[in-house]
């Protein structure tokens, strides 16, 4: 049966304020994180990339923040820039549709502190932003630490690693006992877990068992080439499909400009986000990309990781992740919605083991395909390499093999 937003508490605004987004069920992540949230519980989510973590964790806030006061009452941190805008477009966004007059604040490392103090001086609600400026804009008394009741950690497994941990529970310390604290991640190691518990009371743990399970509206296939044919293979497929709206996944963060500049030197309107990008470097790329004026996004999984853009129609790997978990996060990225989407991988013969790995793991058939002269075929050759590879199997195991036609 399924739940609807008033089962779980919610006021009618929240709920209207959700259909004109278009939203009108909630997910499996917000059924079980938003009644709890309400009760001020410590939680723990985890669900996958696209799952509703973001307003799993808004919803109970605008219902509970109290708006008659001009205080300054949750502080959610997030680890990049993107993500910052990202919550706080959303916070502004279900402000405006819901008519509840929640206000909010982007507060950011490298971009003028007096600008942030005078925005300050507004008494946001919340305050959404980087562990680091936030704590030092507490310091300065220009974040009223006292009156916060909630903080929220958004990709929890970054925030809570050592890099960053020790800046996180400085804010922390700077809260009341009693304030509520979430922590919320596509996923969470061991370690993250232990010290989200040791910094919580009587944690909630919260995990949406479906993590291996791909979007049925997502077509999966795979392009054969040599490494040095990758970008070519790319460029042709870019010219044959004319994607909307493409994310291309690399696995080195250092490689990220130089694949930018190699497609745009093929015309492709492509931008890239790196770690070394300025802040309106990046703010740049993510403008243009969600306008249209960029179709094609070149990232990392680390740069990628909190983005959310809607009618993403197309996400290529021109490098495989190491982890199955990790293609399923960059494939999630499309076919949302109800949308369909396509997720195309460009490999060597030395990676095609990766491209069985995915399937055997998501039980997903990810189609062998060539182009030749700008159109796209079925690679019947791939598919009798793959019949010779497994031509060891006993014949049981040929009879079930997904490849047999």
């Amino acid at each position: 049966m399924t739940i609807s937003f008033d089962r779980l508490g919610l006021n009618s605004d929240l709920i209207e304020g959700l259909k004109k987004e278009g939203i009108n069920e909630p997910t499996d992540i917000q059924v079980e994180v938003i009644p709890l949230a309400l009760e001020n519980k410590d939680i723990i989510g985890q669900s996958q990339t696209g799952s509703g973590k973001t307003l799993a964790y808004l919803l109970p806030l605008f219902q509970k923040i109290d708006t008659a006061k001009r205080e300054m009452q949750v502080i959610i941190l997030a680890p990049t820039h993107e993500l910052v805008m990202q919550i706080d477009k959303e916070i502004k966004l279900l402000s405006d549709n819901s008519t509840l007059p929640v206000t909010s604040a982007a507060i950011i490392g490298e971009v003028n502190i007096k600008r942030q103090i005078e925005k300050l001086k507004e008494k946001p609600h919340i305050i959404v932003g980087s562990a680091g400026r936030i704590f030092e804009l507490i310091k300065l008394k220009k974040i009223s630490a006292h009156t916060i009741k909630t903080i929220v950690i958004d990709e929890g497994d970054r925030l809570l690693d050592q890099n960053n941990l020790s800046v996180v529970k400085d804010v922390i310390k700077t809260t009341l006992r009693d304030r509520q604290l979430m922590v919320f991640s596509a996923t969470v190691n061991e370690v993250a877990l232990t010290t989200a518990k040791d910094l919580m009371k009587d944690p909630v743990v919260v995990k949406i068992e479906d993590e291996l399970r791909v979007n049925p509206d997502i077509n999966h296939m795979y392009f054969t080439c040599e490494q040095r044919d990758k970008i070519e293979i790319l460029r042709k497929l870019v010219a044959s499909i004319q994607p909307k709206k493409a994310i291309v996944f690399i696995n080195k963060s250092e490689e990220t400009q130089l694949t930018t500049l190699k497609l745009q030197h093929h015309h492709i309107k492509a931008y890239g986000i790196f770690g070394t990008a300025s802040k309106e470097e990046r703010k740049k790329a993510m403008e243009g990309f969600r306008s249209g004026k960029i179709q094609h996004l070149i990232a990392s999984d680390v740069a990628a990781r909190g983005l959310d853009v809607k009618g993403v129609t197309h996400i290529f790997n021109l490098d495989l992740p190491q982890d199955s978990k990790e293609y399923l996060h960059r494939v999630g990225r499309t076919g949302r919605a109800g949308e369909s989407g396509t997720a195309i991988s460009i490999v060597t013969e030395k990676e095609i083991s990766s491209i069985r790995r995915y399937e055997r793991d998501f039980n997903i058939k990810i189609e062998a395909k060539e182009i030749s002269r700008g159109r796209i075929f079925d690679d019947n050759a791939a598919v009798k390499r793959t019949d010779k590879t497994f031509s060891g199997r006993s014949s049981n195991s040929r009879k079930n093999s997904s490849f047999k036609k």
